[in-house]
């Protein structure tokens, strides 16, 4: 029998280990990623993403600067599943991990691609939400809100909704906690004629009272600046009336202060309506986020955006399957300071 010398023993074990070893290693899985767009009809799309196909190609152009992204294994996630995973998260709410099983990509990877969409969406603020900017916009405004409830020169209807948040930890973590005893953003919008979204306030914490929020905005300041005339906007009795803020009256006495209150009532609903389209449609705003406050009130923004988009595609709501806490139980806030002379003007209208 032929002996082997040292060297040809070493290669045959070397050769022998290398064989083993590539037998036992565990084989490179790379799992595709589906193409959702392409593979759900527009019925089963809509439900899982809240948005028509059709304006779901009008937000991926919008969203034509996206950066590429990358997950933890360096792979390309393309544009439109970036775009999808944000409307998954906004869509259920639900942990970033169960998101990302739905597109093979990480947790981490999904938390990413949401902090980056979200930013750029929310960076559509100037072009999807905005008062009415020239007299004649005002003026189709008033008029549209006049057909609810017959009240004269109203061009938007303000209220504050609070958007339900974790709790998210520090010593400030008490000041989220609002008068019903959850944590939350306290969000002022201004509702439209057609239940767009003219303006948002997403920055105050659960606590801070409505009139708060009011007095120390934007908006406020245009209207004591008398830039819109005389225009006016309607609000509940959590707000102070104004020259410029209708609100009801407390304890009416006569016929014409009861019908002027019905006829407010029908003229804000809308803002109770949009407050509720705008939730079942993201119920990511109802469920509570788990995010850090500052990144909630970008959620708040691109989703305002994003249902301002869908009111211009006609892309109508036709969710049923999320349930959204109704917000009642108005803090009565007895202020008028002289400045209901708008508001005694209309009653003689009664």
């Amino acid at each position: 029998m032929e002996r082997l010398n040292f060297v040809d023993a070493v290669d045959i074990l070397s050769s022998s280990s290398d064989s083993d070893s590539q037998d036992d290693r565990r084989p490179r899985i790379v799992r595709e990623r589906n193409d959702l767009f392409e593979s759900l009809d527009d019925i089963e799309f809509k439900r899982r993403f809240r948005l028509t196909k059709r304006t779901f190609v009008r937000l991926e152009g919008l969203l034509c600067n996206l950066p590429e992204a990358r997950d933890n294994r360096n792979h390309p996630v393309s544009k439109r599943n970036q775009i999808l995973i944000c409307l998954r998260f906004f869509a259920t709410g639900s942990f970033q991990i169960t998101v990302g099983d739905l597109f093979h990509v990480s947790q981490p990877t999904v938390s990413r691609i949401i902090t980056c969409v979200i930013e750029h969406i929310a960076a559509l603020l100037p072009l999807f939400i905005q008062m009415p900017q020239t007299e004649q916009e005002m003026r189709d405004e008033a008029t549209k809100f006049y057909s609810f409830g017959h009240l004269p020169n109203i061009i938007g209807a303000v209220d504050c909704t609070h958007i339900k948040i974790q709790l998210p930890g520090g010593n400030l973590a008490e000041v989220y906690r609002n008068r019903k005893g959850w944590f939350s953003i306290n969000t002022q919008i201004i509702a439209g004629s057609t239940g767009k979204i003219m303006d948002i306030v997403a920055r105050w914490p659960g606590s801070v009272r409505d009139t708060t929020i009011f007095n120390d905005s934007h908006i406020r300041a245009r209207f004591e600046s008398h830039h819109f005339g005389q225009y006016v906007l309607v609000g509940d009795s959590g707000y102070p009336c104004r020259v410029y803020l209708l609100t009801p009256i407390v304890s009416p006495t006569t016929i014409s202060q009861q019908q002027y209150n019905t006829a407010h009532a029908r003229t804000r609903n809308i803002v109770e309506r949009l407050n509720g389209v705008w939730k079942r449609r993201f119920p990511c705003l109802s469920l509570g986020m788990r995010l850090k406050p500052e990144k909630v009130c970008t959620v708040i923004v691109a989703t305002a955006v994003l249902h301002n988009i869908c009111c211009i595609e006609h892309d109508l709501d036709d969710f049923s399957d999320s349930e959204v806490e109704e917000e009642s139980d108005v803090p009565y806030v007895n202020v008028t300071d002289g400045n209901s002379s708008t508001r005694d003007a209309l009653l003689t209208l009664f």
